[in-house]
């Protein structure tokens, strides 16, 4: 299949595209390298430059394809909140001018990168992809709305539509800005010999997965993907944040005490942890544990700085 990875040369698309390649798709990546580097883009992918909020500018360099996986997007939360314009022309607007340029792509198939923030502060846990949805701020709710747009769209054109709600993804490759960066910021600030900070007292909990899971979901069953829906990409695990600084603290040999505190972030759910009951069912099943996953990171930030 000839798949195009919007934001591909990202931290995720960094690790979907080489899968692809590996199992033998045709693999193309539209990125406008705001976010994205040139050295995410694995050898054997076409990489076209541009922006999501313009297609007219680059789509006639793409051939026909397959599927769209729709990566590109304002990822955080305070940003979100700083400037919810800007938050909603790239997550709602870019993300209904994707699903036209697909569909003049001759796409048959459209996967969209969503996030635990659509579920807000549901105290029913792990949270359930059928439940009532209350995001707590803009980015959950321009992701949301995002998801409507997908289904509606598909409906009607006859695409077929996945959309992944992700918990906090982590891994190699990562920044250290954006929602769920707390990862790489740990990795990085035990890299360069400083002191990490934790965002309130570290009570909250998080559900943490591996991006080589998260880059398998995106490519599960891609020629029977199943009826249109919603699935969570998640471990169904908690882990509280200063358990997860424990962690890491022992990986770098560092004192678990060398924290800063620092207030909670404007926006911030106090516990997010999924149902992987739905993903299951679709037959997809997140593998790495958190200990091996942390591991993993920590090596390539170490490197990284070395």
């Amino acid at each position: 299949m000839h798949l195009l990875i919007t934001g591909g040369a990202g931290f995720i698309g960094s690790h979907i595209a080489p899968l692809a390649l590996e199992q033998g798709h045709q693999v193309t990546i539209v990125d406008n390298l705001s976010q994205g580097i040139p050295e995410n883009i694995p050898p054997g992918a076409e990489f076209v430059y541009g922006d999501i909020l313009d297609p007219e500018n680059w789509m006639g360099k793409v051939a026909p394809v397959d599927a769209v996986i729709h990566l590109a997007a304002q990822i955080s939360v305070p940003a979100g909140e700083k400037d919810p314009l800007k938050d909603l022309r790239l997550n709602l607007e870019g993300t209904l001018k994707m699903l036209i340029t697909g569909k003049n792509l001759g796409a048959k198939q459209f996967r969209l990168a969503s996030s635990a923030a659509v579920y807000g502060s549901e105290w029913r846990l792990p949270l359930k992809e059928g439940l009532m949805v209350s995001p707590m701020a803009f980015y959950g709710w321009s992701k949301f709305t995002a998801e409507r747009y997908v289904f509606h769209f598909a409906e009607l054109h006859g695409l077929e539509a996945i959309v992944l709600r992700l918990a906090n993804v982590y891994g190699p490759r990562q920044r250290t800005q954006g929602e769920g960066g707390v990862v790489a910021m740990f990795c990085e600030a035990f890299a360069q010999d400083r002191l990490p900070e934790i965002h309130g007292d570290g009570s909250q909990t998080r559900d943490f997965v591996y991006v080589g899971d998260v880059a398998r979901a995106f490519l599960h069953r891609l020629t029977d993907p199943g009826p249109a829906r919603v699935y969570n990409v998640c471990t169904e695990a908690a882990t509280q944040v200063r358990e997860l600084a424990t962690m890491l603290a022992g990986l770098s040999h560092k004192n678990a005490d060398d924290f800063r505190r620092g207030p909670t972030r404007p926006g911030d759910i106090h516990d997010s942890v999924l149902s992987s009951r739905e993903a299951e069912r679709w037959g997809f099943l997140a593998i790495t544990s958190l200990a091996e996953g942390l591991d993993l990171t920590w090596k390539y930030f170490l490197n990284r700085e070395s």
